[in-house]
């Protein structure tokens, strides 16, 4: 029977050092990057697994929100009853994730199923986060569901596009090195 390993992991560290990086402004500004909280999910449950991972990188992020509220003046506008709702979001992500384990190759298909599946886990996410917060925030007591679909229309190209540029960044340099290595070993190998 395998044991979690507790053992600290350089690509756990790269991917909370991105989170940490990233998260105090949501879409980004002209000073920052758009937070890749989703897609570090993502890439944590492809390629590390592990509940203690997904619950250390839940702490990062209810962490740093705290921070960024208390210490660094970041409004507390998006906290509220739907805050809950965000461990769904990243657990979307994080499955799905899990579930791209299979595409393993270093093929243009592979590439593709894990860009689809990225693309359904951050719609799925942004349903469970923008919804949660559209009925259980109080914000916007009395918004139509039109007015939520404005919502939508404002706030998902730029939740979709920031997870998958993300993704296909960092996709393409880990495919990069693969291949990298791949090439290196086979030289060795001679």
């Amino acid at each position: 029977m395998n044991k979690p390993s507790l053992a600290v992991k350089p690509g756990a560290v790269a991917l909370m050092a991105l989170m940490a990086a990233t998260r105090f402004h949501h879409f980004g500004s002209s000073f920052a990057l758009p937070d890749a909280s989703l897609v570090v999910f993502f890439f944590a449950g492809l390629w590390l697994g592990g509940r203690y991972l997904f619950a250390a990188l839940l702490l990062e992020a209810g962490l740093i929100d705290y921070l960024a509220i208390t210490k660094l003046g970041v409004s507390d506008f998006c906290v509220s009853a739907a805050y809950g709702f965000l461990i769904g979001s990243y657990g979307a992500m994080w499955l799905a994730g899990k579930w791209c384990r299979k595409f393993s190759s270093l093929s243009a298909a592979s590439a593709l199923q894990q860009f689809v599946a990225l693309t359904v886990a951050t719609s799925s996410a942004f349903l469970i986060s923008n919804g949660s917060f559209y009925l259980l925030s109080g914000r916007a007591p009395d918004a139509s569901w039109a007015q939520y679909l404005d919502g939508v229309a404002t706030y998902y190209p730029p939740y979709l596009s920031a997870t998958l540029m993300y993704g296909v960044v960092i996709f393409g340099l880990v495919s990069v090195v693969k291949a990298l290595f791949t090439a290196k070993a086979s030289r060795e190998a001679v």
